[in-house]
């Protein structure tokens, strides 16, 4: 009977119908057009223009195609500066927005857990930032500032994180929200100290909201033009590469060189995205 019973079952199962592999394409079809069209073409068209050269009628924005690899050499031996301090910017100012977002993730996470009411409130004002344009809010921030603040390497990176706090601050929210409390209570059973148990307990079980929230902060700083700008906290001394890049395009026209800057922005951050990401244990966000 129990051989029967199971022979039966392994029918019914080799029996089921199985899934079509071309439902399963024709759902991923939008995604992977969406991808195509808005992602990977005009990636390939940015690689394209970093490896043209000026026309031979040497008007201002006219190229034709080549393939000038020495194009990102120039980028590099010219703009090495601003890019270096671009990641040292975007560097200092994730570590310090993560020493600020980590226990206002706790306390609206962890600590506020009980009070649902003052949980929300905390995090509508974490969140209100994003209903005022971020231009207003830069704006604001300089009229709020010493005049002699202005311009300054403090002033660009207090911008950053200013401007860029709630994309860190969610993901750790949500890590420290579905933190189970009895893990740490464990602790305290076993005789560990509050430190050794938030280092040993809570920390690396919110870790994939650190790297997440990091990441989410680091990425577009890097890139961040507007909080550098002469019109907001920068000056001439502070330019980013994000700022060399807007010119390049819209001002002089340099398209090669903008595109190279480019697509030397986003192979640094690849790099060093994907190193700390490994480095930090938390490979399945790769």
């Amino acid at each position: 009977m129990a051989f029967a019973a199971f022979a039966s079952t392994d029918t019914e199962v080799s029996q089921a119908p199985r899934k079509r592999p071309w439902i399963a394409l024709a759902l991923l079809a939008p995604g992977i057009a969406y991808m195509l069209l808005f992602f990977l073409a005009p990636f390939i068209q940015l690689v394209i223009t970093s490896v043209q050269t000026a026309a031979d009628t040497g008007g201002i924005g006219e190229y034709v195609q080549a393939f000038q690899i020495a194009n990102y050499a120039t980028a590099v031996s010219e703009y090495w500066p601003q890019i270096l301090r671009s990641f040292a910017y975007a560097l200092i100012a994730t570590f310090v927005g993560l020493l600020i977002s980590y226990p206002l993730a706790y306390l609206i996470g962890v600590t506020m857990r009980p009070f649902p009411i003052a949980q929300g409130v905390l995090l509508i004002l974490v969140i209100a930032p994003f209903f005022i344009s971020f231009l207003l809010r830069a704006l604001a921030w300089k009229q709020i500032l010493p005049a002699q603040m202005i311009g300054t390497d403090a002033a660009v990176i207090f911008g950053l994180i200013y401007n860029f706090i709630p994309f860190m601050v969610l993901p750790m929210f949500s890590s420290l929200q579905s933190l189970d409390l009895k893990l740490v209570e464990a602790g305290s059973d076993l005789y560990a100290s509050p430190v050794a148990t938030f280092f040993r307990v809570t920390l690396p079980l919110s870790m994939p909201g650190v790297v997440s929230g990091t990441l989410l902060s680091f990425i577009p700083m890097s890139g961040d033009y507007i909080n550098a700008s002469r019109e907001f906290f920068g000056s001439t001394s502070t330019t980013m590469i994000g700022n060399v890049i807007e010119a390049s395009f819209l001002q002089t026209q340099n398209y090669p060189m903008a595109a190279s800057l480019s697509v030397i922005l986003m192979a640094t951050i690849l790099i060093l995205v994907a190193t700390y990401v490994r480095r930090s244990g938390a490979k399945d966000l790769l």
